[in-house]
């Protein structure tokens, strides 16, 4: 009896023990579980720096060669400006008219090439007294101290030092108000070319068409 006691003992401390240490092991096992699932912490990298903004210098147009006396882009918004009895192209009447219009005599004085013309175009009675040009545009016409037109109006392109006479096909008879015995012209805006077919700059000298003007210009 005693050993079947002690056998019963024996085998009732035992089963304890593998109890005890199967709870053990789970909880280590769960444990180890969790801490396996965690995902790892990780510091998020800095962005990489943004790339530098072009400097004005990298992003502006190439610098323009400016007629002497004259600075500015050479740009049709923001030419070439000149001041005071500065000029690039001379423009006189030749003093006859057809139906066509008046023709003038014109010289490149300058050292380039010219493709585009802006002109001004005044009218002068007998007594030498500014006649007011009509604006045709408008219905009915209005008064303007000027016409003008402007264009690839030198039937091509006018070279350094050449001289023409020209009928501008934006200066009409029409265009001629009456009583107007003298015709004067200043070309206001001229543009040069390298190539004789596209604009390479643009020159300008606002002074050279005042809204009023005496019979010869600015001296």
């Amino acid at each position: 009896m005693r050993i079947e006691r002690h056998g019963i003992l024996a085998c009732a401390a035992l089963l304890a023990t593998v109890a005890t240490t199967g709870c053990s092991k789970d909880d280590a096992a769960k444990g180890t579980a969790s801490s396996a699932s965690a995902a790892p912490v990780q510091s998020t990298p800095p962005p990489p720096p943004p790339s530098a903004a072009p400097t004005a210098a990298a992003s502006a147009a190439p610098p323009v060669d400016c007629p002497k006396g004259s600075a500015g882009d050479g740009t049709f918004a923001k030419p070439c400006v000149a001041k005071g009895n500065a000029r690039m192209m001379e423009v006189a009447w030749t003093g006859k008219s057809d139906d066509k219009g008046p023709s003038f005599r014109v010289v490149n004085k300058s050292t380039s090439v010219v493709l585009y013309g802006k002109m001004a175009v005044y009218f002068y009675d007998k007594a030498g007294k500014p006649i007011m040009a009509k604006d045709r545009s408008q219905s009915p016409p209005t008064d303007k101290p000027f016409h003008t037109c402007g264009g690839s109006m030198f039937q091509g392109v006018m070279k350094a030092g050449e001289k023409a006479v020209i009928t501008f096909s934006c200066v009409t008879k029409a265009d001629v108000p009456d009583g107007a015995t003298s015709i004067e012209a200043e070309m206001q805006t001229v543009g040069f070319t390298d190539d004789e077919k596209k604009i390479s700059s643009y020159w300008q000298n606002p002074d050279l068409t005042p809204d009023t003007r005496k019979k010869g210009g600015v001296k």
